[in-house]
Parts: C-alpha cells; structure tokens; sequence
C-alpha cells in the first residue's frame, strides 16, 4: 500500500507542499497525517490535519476555494508530498493565490503579488 512508503514524523503528519499542476507554482504547504491523505486520494479534493485544530479539513470548505488534486509525489526521503492541484481563486486566506506573496527585498519583506479576493468576504 502506499502508505507504507511514507515516514511521517513523531505526530503522524508529512509536509504537503501544494503547487499549481501546469507552472509548479507553490500556493501552499500543509500536513496530512494517514487519513487526510487517505480522504484526499479517495475525493480527489486537497484535505489536510489542522495542527491548531486538532481535526482534518478540506481546502475551501468555508470559502469555496477548492483545490482538485491532479497528482501527487513523493521525495526521495518519503517525507513530504509535493501535490499539483487546480487551484480555485486563491490559497492563502489572506486573499492571496499563493501564500508565498512576500519576498525579502532589502531585509525587508515587500508584498509582491495582487490579492485575488477579501478575506473579510469570505471568511
């Protein structure tokens, strides 16, 4: 099973690295312990262990900025999957694409990208 191949760490989660599946944007890093990986290959919807929760979630469960996933690697140490998705709209909740939105410019972190929708309206 391919389970057996991952080595989760002393939690029972393994990094998640979410990209776009066409431009290998990376929009997100999340974790998964067994189950959310579990539900995320059976929905072939991105699904996650909230760590300050304590409970799976689904990506865009409260604001519909769903990610479908399309693939899904494995590194070479079996501890972090790298997942290619169809993001839609956005990732961050900060209303961004990417969570990734702010480079070190100058030791300075500089906004470098548009936000794609408000957070306010959606959560």
């Amino acid at each position: 099973m391919y389970v057996s191949e991952l080595r989760f760490d002393d939690k029972g989660l393994i990094a998640a690295v979410i990209c776009d599946h066409q431009t290998n944007e990376v929009l997100m890093v999340g974790y998964m312990n067994e189950e959310a990986l579990r539900q995320t290959v059976a929905s072939g919807r991105a699904t996650f262990w909230s760590r300050s929760r304590q409970k799976l979630w689904v990506k865009g469960e409260s604001s519909g900025h769903t990610q479908e996933v399309k693939w899904i690697r494995l590194d070479c140490d079996g501890d972090c999957l790298l997942v290619g998705v169809e993001q839609r709209v956005g990732a961050c909740h900060l209303g961004y694409r990417s969570c990734f939105f702010r480079e070190l410019r100058d030791g300075q972190w500089e906004i470098i990208a548009e936000q794609v929708f408000d957070p306010d309206e959606v959560y």
